[in-house]
């Protein structure tokens, strides 16, 4: 984040004497990114983060791509995707590449373990489900709708509410650094007025619980493409203060103050975030163009370097058919695509639309993960064609 934020207790001072209650001083760990010129924060542990006891690797992350297929637009049902597991361990790859990855998990029960992404920064759109996301930066209350900003290399726990629950849950892995688009703020990194939320729309780390407590303390790590553990001699969540611009922090998506216009606006204009190699856009309920000869559908429109994705966060989408609450679709570069046979018609003097749709846009091509075929719709290709308006068919074995 852009903006200076603290919580609990802190020298008036950097780099200056803070002393424990035992008399030792409090252990400094500098975190943020780009080394020391990037966004950066300040914690104050009650004992180093450097005593790791034990390392190992657990397991190599592979994510196969589905290389066999030709070119087509593509629709997966996630409602036929595998249930349960955990939250940061179980999730299913979809969609990746050398900067963007999506994945999806339905988990049943909350985490025991800590966990960390030091190889990407994660924004997690929760679909369903409420809970608290533990972190070294204190406790962050999630609920539907959230987008929750997780930067690389900060420890957390998802904890479900009640500690069970199925929720679901959309996962944005980046190898570059997530943000708000640049052109939402000005050169001192306020958010502009007429930007499409503020920085009152933003949550931030609240209870802030420093855990003085000593054993063993298993940590997984995803660097390397593989789950490492590391076992640390003390709880992980032992700071008692911190300061600075790197921190979790959580935006829903019922923030998003839509852009409308006279006529059909373009896809930037719901723009939500920026990443290196992609974008993430949030398709809110919104009133339509008024103007009277406006067409509120979109326009076909070819993806020049650029692949579309959506997921559809419910079952109504004011373009397309055949869709239902869960499904994702990807509209690759290469290819044009827009409104569904009569949406374009059906369209003309609409007044507003209850949908609501997180869009990603990936600048370089995307592979189809193995494990999304599982639960996609092969016919979605033909679903332009007038006589192909049925029912869309289950996916073949």
């Amino acid at each position: 984040m852009p903006f200076y934020h603290s919580l609990g207790q802190i020298p008036r001072k950097r780099h200056t004497i803070f002393r424990r209650p035992d008399g030792g001083l409090y252990a400094e760990e500098l975190m943020g990114h780009e080394g020391f010129v990037g966004v950066s924060s300040l914690l104050y542990h009650i004992h180093p983060p450097t005593t790791v006891k034990s390392a190992r690797r657990v397991r190599a992350l592979q994510w196969e791509a589905d290389e066999g297929t030709s070119l087509r637009h593509r629709h997966f049902r996630t409602a036929q995707a595998a249930k349960g597991g955990s939250a940061t361990l179980d999730r299913i790859p979809l969609l990746f590449n050398s900067d963007i990855a999506m994945l999806y998990v339905e988990p049943d029960r909350s985490d025991e373990h800590f966990y960390r992404d030091a190889q990407a920064d994660e924004c997690v759109y929760v679909v369903e489900g409420k809970g608290v996301l533990e972190t070294s930066f204190g406790d962050l209350p999630f609920e539907g709708g959230d987008y929750v900003v997780i930067h690389r290399n900060i420890t957390h726990r998802w904890r479900l509410d009640g500690g069970a629950g199925r929720a679901k849950l959309l996962v944005f892995e980046s190898r570059g650094h997530i943000r708000t688009p640049k052109r939402y703020r000005n050169e001192f990194g306020q958010i502009l007025e007429g930007a499409p939320y503020s920085e009152r729309d933003f949550r931030l780390p609240t209870a802030l619980r420093p855990t003085d407590e000593k054993g063993d303390f298993p940590i997984l790590v995803k660097q390397y493409d593989a789950i490492n553990e590391l076992v640390l001699d003390h709880h992980p969540f032992d700071v008692v203060g911190w300061d600075g611009c790197f921190y979790p922090w959580i935006f829903n998506i019922r923030d998003f103050e839509p852009i409308v216009g006279r006529i059909h606006q373009p896809p930037p204009v719901h723009q939500t975030f920026q990443g290196d190699g992609f974008v993430i856009c949030s398709f809110c309920p919104r009133p339509f163009d008024f103007d009277p000869n406006a067409v509120p559908a979109p326009y076909n429109h070819s993806n020049v370097d650029s692949d579309e994705v959506l997921f559809y966060a419910s079952s109504e989408f004011m373009s397309r058919k055949g869709i239902e609450y869960g499904s994702i679709t990807l509209h690759p570069d290469g290819l044009p695509h827009g409104p569904h046979p009569g949406r374009a018609e059906a369209s003309i003097g609409a007044k507003a639309t209850n949908e609501l749709a997180v869009m990603m846009d990936s600048f370089r091509p995307l592979k189809v993960a193995k494990a999304a075929t599982a639960f996609e719709d092969p016919e979605y290709h033909r679903s332009w064609l007038e006589s192909q308006q049925a029912p869309f068919l289950p996916p073949t074995s």
